[in-house]
């Protein structure tokens, strides 16, 4: 017998619970898959809000072949086996069918490559789903083929609607009397996650032996006494966790920093995808006030690749503790912001002449080039003229934190640029 999870699983978009954002009567996704409009897409979000199901329904819906792979244990071969026999499948205008690839950022590059000319050329339509933020995870021929759609973490409406549809329409439910008195547990221990959630109720109410079978707080938890994972490193106590551990460093508690490391250890979270974010904090929250903590970062998460558990503990630990004690600047990361939103408020601004590289005549005889000026061939390596477009000259996007290094920062582009940069 299947699962109450996979029985109840949604076939159609009306019986679909949650991201009305993105399927919701009136969405652009919703109005393209009733159109027949289906574009390669990534769905990006945490585990068990339905992006598998949504893949699912997508395929039924448009009337296209569905293909699936999971990154987990699929390779290159398998790739392209499939699309293989999407070309076969395929006959004059039909429609691209769709191949689902759970778990996508779990692709290594020479396995995401090996789907790009099969999206190029619409043999397959890809749906990609993953828990982690595509941007770092797929490379970007790919992802530039693709429409990225974030769902959220359900509601607890939605949790309690997905109880309600199971009590009343599964064919098996139905024949009990079900109450649910109190819903904190069941919510509780689902961490947000819908299939677990129905896999919870499916214990509980197996578990009880009487009818009408009533249900609640206690009884779930005296049920569930052995507990389910106390950390999840697919659910929901993963980001949370892994959010505890950041915000510990970037505040300055090293000791909170160790606590937050080995609850992820001890649930068994992958310790490169531990030494990534120390990587990315190091960079944001660190920065020019300690360069050596990117180094540091990156050679921690070096080392862990080469060594593995149970050692690589001590080396993220030794990371964390020297990036929790670091003093703390966040200049870096407001400077390529600032520098981003400039660049979307000023447009494609012209690279002056001067900074123009000048290869053929005709772009010397056109200026390209004049009136640069080496800086090596000048005392201390420096000499002002100009680097940045006129119309944004005196723009001072990098400003240095508060901190004794960046104190040295601050003077230097003093002594340098005077006051060019001083507004």
């Amino acid at each position: 017998m299947q699962p109450l999870a996979e029985r109840m699983r949604p076939t159609t978009l009306d019986d679909y619970i949650g991201q009305d954002h993105i399927i919701g009567r009136t969405a652009p996704l919703r109005k393209n898959i009733e159109n027949g409009i289906i574009p390669s897409m990534i769905f990006w979000g945490p585990p068990g809000v339905g992006k598998t199901t949504l893949a699912k329904i997508i395929s039924s819906e448009s009337k296209r072949p569905f293909y699936t792979l999971s990154a987990v244990n699929s390779g290159v071969k398998d790739v392209r086996e499939v699309i293989d026999n999407a070309k076969k499948s395929q006959f004059f205008n039909s429609a691209s069918p769709i191949l689902f690839i759970d778990e996508i950022h779990r692709f290594n590059k020479s396995q995401q490559d090996s789907l790009l000319a099969a999206v190029e050329n619409g043999t397959v339509v890809l749906i990609g789903a993953t828990t982690e933020n595509p941007s770092f995870e797929v490379i970007t021929p790919l992802l530039s083929r693709a429409q990225v759609y974030v769902l959220k973490e359900l509601t607890i409406d939605n949790l309690k609607q997905m109880l309600n549809r199971a009590m009343t329409l599964d064919s098996i439910f139905k024949t009990f009397q079900i109450e649910i008195k109190e819903y904190e547990a069941l919510l509780r221990y689902s961490g947000g996650d819908g299939r677990k959630l129905l896999n919870i109720l499916e214990l509980v109410v197996n578990s009880i032996p009487e009818n009408p079978k009533v249900i609640d707080n206690a009884l779930v938890e005296l049920i569930l006494q052995e507990q389910m994972a106390v950390y999840d490193k697919g659910g929901e106590m993963h980001y949370d966790i892994i959010s505890a551990f950041i915000k510990s460093i970037r505040g300055s508690d090293p000791n909170a920093a160790v606590y937050w490391l080995a609850r992820m250890l001890d649930g068994g979270e992958d310790v490169k995808f531990i030494a990534r974010r120390l990587i990315i904090l190091a960079a944001e929250d660190i920065g020019l006030s300690n360069p050596n903590a990117l180094l540091i970062a990156n050679q921690a998460f070096q080392a862990v690749n080469v060594i593995g558990m149970p050692e690589a503990r001590i080396i993220l630990s030794e990371a964390a503790l020297y990036l929790a004690l670091s003093p703390k600047s966040n200049s870096a990361y407001l400077a390529i912001d600032n520098a981003m939103q400039l660049v979307k408020q000023t447009g494609n601004l012209s690279v002056p002449l001067s900074l123009r590289n000048a290869p053929s005549k005709l772009m010397k005889d056109l200026g390209y080039g004049k009136g640069y000026r080496y800086s090596h061939d000048y005392p201390n390596h420096f000499v002002a003229q100009e680097f940045l477009p006129k119309e944004i000259s005196n723009e001072a996007i990098f400003k240095p934190a508060n901190n004794q290094k960046e104190h040295e920062y601050l003077k230097q582009i003093e002594q340098q640029w005077g006051r060019k940069y001083s507004k």
